[in-house]
Parts: structure tokens; C-alpha cells; sequence
């Protein structure tokens, strides 16, 4: 483990899955002494071999940081971790920042803000983009909502784990940001999938196809890192096809909050709780070329 500058706060992470692992470990690499809590003690293994310090539960963890991140599943998983009785407003020590990484309600980051607030701690939204790779590499875009000069004083906690940081405004802000993000993303995602499959009816080589099209006006993050992920058949989880519903569930949900249509996303969505219906629920969102593979015979 990196030598721990004087300077660098103490940061606990909870949530070691896909990218929270390798975002906790870019942590550790800047300098930062790591605490760390999982429900899968396991999935904390090698970051405790690396020097991180393992906790039995949010609560225990809580006091011995000055910078909390959660990277966890759904709202409610955000939920339980911050307002439950072992939950972190209820032991976190005054004057910790509380950092939720995690894709999840923009109501709920409001309240977790008010809450946080109301016992002497601050508390920020910063969901991110840039899968598996994004967060091996540390060029993940975290995309920030809550008080500015919170988010100031933790810019480089975030420069450890992204590239492209910036604050979106209030608390909630940032989760608004990323349903823009996985909106943009899901009308993408079936427009590669059919962009593939239309070369390959027309008797075209798929991969070369891609040679031309990934650096024009079609170029896009989805077409040039997960197409050939697809033609490879590779459809292990950078984010998990689960994950993708819940996300565009929520962004559904404040859209209809808000009075607004958007008749894109609901396809989309669709398609996926096909493709979960299939069993594809835990691999990475470009499977849903399986679903496309599937209607051709």
C-alpha cells in the first residue's frame, strides 16, 4: 500500500463490487488510508491484503473517516446505509463528508442532504460514468450535486478515481446528471445492437463496419468499447444489465415527476426486462445484443 500522506484524509468505501473495488484501490494508490465494509466479506480480500482496514458494519466503520463512499446497488441499499439505525448520518462523526457514488434517486440524495445536515455532517451525490475500465484507469466521469465548497474540499478524494469532475449543482443534481448519462446511453445501446446486425444481414464484416462508423458522426463510448465486446461474444458485466433497469426505472420515475415523455427510454427499458427475462440479469448491458440475436432465429 501507498504511504498514507499527512495531508490525505482517511476514506472509508462501502461497496466493493465491479468498480467500487477498483475505485477503492485508486484511493489507496493516491495515498489515502482505506477503510472498507461489503455484505460479501470476501469481495474485500485483496484490498485488505493491500492495507485496507475491514469493518464488521457501516456503523463500526463510520468514526475512523473523514471521507465516506458508498458505491452500493439500489436506493434502497443507499437508503439502509445512510438513515437505517446502523446507518452512517446516525455515526458518522461531525464534520465527515459523505459521498454517495452510487446511481440512485434524486430525492433520496436530497433527503440523505438534509438529514446529513442536520448533524453536523455534508454530504454530496456524485454518481459516475465510465464502466469497469473508467475505474481501473481512474477516468471516470463523477458528476456532482450538494454544496460547492464541500465539493471543493474533497477535489482530490474525487481526482484519485476520475478524470472529467464536475459540479452539477445542488444536493440531487448530480443523480439528475447521470439519468441524463443513462438515458443517452439506453436509445445508444439498441442503435449499436441494430447497427451490427443490419451489417451482418447485409453480408458486410461487422468489424470492419466498425472501422468507419466508430469515428464519425455515429461514434459514441457504447459503439467503440462495447461493439467489440459483442462481436466477441464477451458479455461479462462492466455494468451489470440489473443495474441498467433499476437506473432507467428511476429515471422514468422523476420524468413522470417532472411531466416529461420519453418514449425512447421506455423502449429501451423494455427490452432489457426482456433480456432479464432471459436470464441476462448479471451480465454487462451490451448482451442486449443477445436479445437481438434471439429475434433472428
Amino acid at each position: 500500500m501507498t504511504e498514507q500522506k499527512k495531508d490525505k484524509p482517511a476514506v472509508g468505501f462501502i461497496g466493493i463490487g465491479v468498480m467500487g473495488k477498483s475505485m477503492a484501490r485508486r484511493l489507496m494508490e493516491a495515498g489515502h488510508s482505506l477503510h472498507v465494509y461489503s455484505r460479501t466479506k470476501a469481495k474485500t480480500d485483496e484490498l485488505v491484503a493491500a492495507g485496507a482496514l475491514y469493518h464488521a458494519d457501516p456503523a463500526s466503520l463510520a468514526p475512523f473517516c473523514e471521507v465516506i463512499i458508498t458505491m452500493v446497488g439500489y436506493p434502497h441499499d443507499v437508503k439502509e446505509v445512510y438513515l437505517g439505525e446502523q446507518g452512517l448520518v446516525h455515526h458518522a462523526k461531525p464534520g465527515t463528508v459523505l459521498v454517495d457514488m452510487t446511481t440512485s434517486s434524486p430525492a433520496l440524495a436530497k433527503r440523505i442532504y438534509e438529514e446529513a445536515r442536520s448533524r453536523g455532517l455534508a454530504a454530496l451525490d456524485a454518481p459516475v460514468s465510465g464502466g469497469d475500465i473508467g475505474a481501473r484507469e481512474g477516468r471516470l466521469s463523477i458528476m456532482v450535486g450538494g454544496d460547492r465548497s464541500v465539493f471543493d474540499n474533497v477535489q482530490d478524494v474525487f481526482k484519485a478515481m476520475g478524470s472529467q469532475i464536475v459540479y452539477q449543482g445542488e444536493a440531487g443534481a448530480g443523480q439528475h446528471t447521470k439519468m441524463c448519462n443513462q438515458i443517452a446511453i439506453a436509445s445508444n445501446m439498441m442503435g449499436v445492437c441494430e447497427a451490427i446486425v443490419y451489417a451482418d444481414k447485409a453480408g458486410l464484416q461487422p468489424e470492419i463496419v466498425l472501422q468507419s462508423i466508430s469515428s464519425g458522426a455515429a461514434g459514441s463510448w457504447s459503439l467503440n468499447q462495447l461493439a467489440p465486446r459483442m462481436l466477441k461474444g464477451d458479455f461479462a458485466p462492466g455494468f451489470y444489465v440489473k443495474h441498467f433497469i433499476k437506473d432507467m426505472a428511476i429515471a422514468l420515475q422523476s420524468a413522470e415527476e417532472m411531466n416529461i415523455e420519453l418514449p425512447g427510454l421506455k423502449t429501451a427499458k423494455a427490452l432489457y426486462d426482456r433480456l432479464a427475462e432471459m436470464g441476462e440479469e448479471d451480465s454487462g448491458t451490451q448482451a442486449l445484443f443477445k436479445w437481438y440475436l434471439a429475434q433472428q432465429g
